[in-house]
């Protein structure tokens, strides 16, 4: 047994002894299906505590992480949450609650610093790394009164398929042999499976989004600028970003209105000056689809016949709630160009920021991705499926030799190559006074594991991209499921800082679909 899961399992069986000892109440409540609007009702109601709530999602952690399925989602369980609960249901009691937030649990991908748990980006190079603090993120949610109960797993330094060289391999819920997409897949395993209310994942190129919906979720891949990336290991910084991973929309929106606003040590949240809301949920309309003109991205429709099958069922709903379809085309050169602007900037900006990242850490780690990269040559053991992973290491190779910053393709991709994107997506939009652009989150459904090398998503063409290319928010809600039982996600894609439009018109498909559904492999417990 490798050190992590043995730490892990130890945590578990300490959390679950101390949370032994918490009434039986709140067994009423579903927590696979109940919205942060209904737990903060069972809160106020006194049928539910926070410790309550803690130890039933400790025990889902337990009856299917490590035993039954085996999802292998979580890379490290908080030893001192279900204190963290009891002290925050006092204060509830004699104070009152600080934001929606209050006492609910959530989980972080483990590229968020937490000062507190180990901070790893799921590789072995950095096991036992303790930040010197937590992030930004990190901060505000736990100065709301959220409870951080584990670091979940994740593509190692958020690149690559759903494995890390830490962590190992994370499981579909849906589907053992398939993926839960990459690079949040533990975030998005977990949530699909109710180990937590929401978590956080992060998004250079889909890795929020394809996670949401390989494993059937909500997810939010916001505005660039919108919340802070101090304190997230990064893998590009022009495009990286958060972002809120939910059962419901509506969760989705609480955790926005939490995390979004100002932080003086990114300079990226400058720009969301006057544009941020603390609460996204006043704008959920049921009937918000009423009178919306939707764009439907056809380019990237025809890779799989049951996922085109659920979009266009799809646009009859939003049909059906009065929206409009428009059909959109993107021109050719823009499909074409998309990949290689994206790998110049990732490239490179990784290459550069790992270091800068790293030189905040104790002394002991590698300095720089040359190191790193030397680091991996010396891990030949694999060990369980952990320990090993040859697949990003090798990319590491090609991160570490392709150039610097001061590079003139880098330089004409960054300054004049993103703001042609930008300019061109946000006219597709504005011609035909579109709310949104819809498409297939993943043009195929999940991806099988059990072939190599192993998929890092659903594959094909896929528009997620062109949200991280312009900085503009993506939505991704759950839609339906294919013939042999994985879901389907689509996304709505807007303009910058247009959130609340964006919340609104998904919520209100949503309720208008209810496509979610409890993972098979992961169902509700006995009381």
């Amino acid at each position: 047994m490798s050190t992590q899961r043995f730490r892990r399992r130890f945590g578990l069986v300490l959390l679950l002894g101390l949370a032994g000892a918490a009434a039986a109440g709140g067994q009423t409540l579903d927590v696979t299906s109940a919205t942060i609007a209904d737990l903060n009702r069972a809160f106020d109601e006194g049928t539910l505590t926070s410790e309550q709530l803690v130890e039933r999602y400790l025990a889902r952690i337990a009856a299917y992480d490590d035993a039954g399925p085996a999802l292998n989602a979580v890379i490290t369980l908080n030893p001192h949450a279900v204190d963290r609960a009891r002290a925050l249901d006092a204060e509830r009691r004699e104070g009152g609650a600080r934001s929606p937030l209050h006492g609910v649990p959530v989980v972080l991908k483990d590229n968020f610093d937490t000062a507190d748990l180990p901070t790893t980006a799921g590789s072995v190079m950095l096991a036992g790394s303790m930040p010197p603090d937590d992030a930004f993120l990190v901060r505000k949610l736990r100065d709301a009164g959220a409870i951080v109960l584990a670091k979940v797993n994740m593509s190692e330094f958020a690149s690559g398929g759903a494995i890390s060289s830490l962590g190992g391999r994370t499981r579909n819920p849906h589907d053992l042999v398939r993926t839960p997409g990459g690079s949040s897949g533990g975030t998005g395993a977990a949530i699909a499976a109710a180990y937590a209310q929401f978590g956080l994942g992060t998004d250079t190129g889909g890795s929020v989004r394809s996670p949401s919906t390989a494993n059937g979720i909500a997810g939010l891949k916001p505005t660039l600028g919108l919340l802070s990336r101090d304190g997230i290991v990064p893998l590009a910084l022009s495009f990286d970003t958060a972002g809120p991973m939910a059962r419901h929309v509506y969760d989705v929106a609480a955790a926005l209105g939490v995390l979004s606003g100002r932080d003086p040590a990114d300079e990226a949240t400058a720009a969301n000056r006057g544009r941020s809301e603390t609460d996204y949920t006043q704008y959920l309309d049921p009937d918000a689809l009423a009178g919306a003109r939707i764009g439907i991205a056809r380019d990237f429709l025809g890779q799989d016949g049951d996922v085109d099958w659920v979009v266009e069922a799809s646009l009859d709903v939003m049909r059906g709630a009065g929206a409009t379809i428009v059909d959109v085309r993107f021109p050719q050169w823009l499909l074409d160009v998309s990949g290689d602007f994206y790998t110049v900037v990732r490239y490179r900006e990784f290459r550069a920021q790992i270091a800068e990242y790293l030189a905040t850490l104790q002394p002991g780690f590698a300095a720089n991705l040359a190191e790193l990269v030397e680091r991996s040559v010396r891990l030949t053991a694999p060990s369980h499926g952990a320990g090993h992973n040859p697949g990003r290491w090798r990319l590491m190779r090609q991160e570490d030799a392709s150039g610097g910053l001061s590079d003139p393709e880098y330089r004409a991709v960054l300054g004049h190559g993103l703001p042609m994107v930008r300019t061109v997506i946000r006219g597709l939009m504005d011609t035909d006074d579109l709310a949104a652009i819809v498409y297939p989150t993943s043009p195929r459904r999940p991806g099988r594991v059990d072939t190599a090398p192993a998929p890092s998503g659903g594959g094909g063409r896929s528009a997620t991209r062109y949200a991280n290319l312009t900085g503009f928010p993506d939505l991704i809600v759950p839609a339906g499921f294919t013939g042999d039982g994985l879901p389907v996600g689509i996304s709505f894609l807007g303009r910058a800082f247009d959130e609340p439009r964006l919340l609104a018109l998904g919520y209100a498909f949503e309720q208008a679909t209810r496509a979610r559904r409890l993972p098979v492999r992961t169902p509700a417990l006995r009381p």
